[in-house]
């Protein structure tokens, strides 16, 4: 993916790759592991929302986030607290 001053954090829902810049940017990725279309972008969808729900604590820089097939079953509010987690941890926040 990135190369230099990239920080990752992997969750059992998603990874998320951060990379400091002067603009937000922001990229959703849904392999053919997570499942059919419908799945595929309901994980889209999902890592959207945690993105658009928290956009007040970003700092701006590039983020990418990946799904895992784990996303698509867990609840919406167990996903987001991962998220988060991963925010402080990538020292995103």
């Amino acid at each position: 993916m990135y190369k230099h001053a990239t920080k990752t954090w992997h969750t059992p829902y998603f990874v998320l790759f951060f990379k400091k810049n002067s603009m937000y940017k922001a990229g959703f990725v849904a392999s053919k592991k997570i499942g059919n279309a419908v799945h595929r972008n309901r994980a889209k969808r999902l890592l959207r929302a945690h993105f658009i729900e928290s956009i007040d604590l970003l700092s701006e820089g590039s983020y990418v986030l990946v799904a895992k097939p784990a996303l698509i079953e867990e609840p919406y509010l167990v996903t987001h607290k991962a998220y988060l987690h991963a925010l402080h941890k990538c020292a995103a926040t």
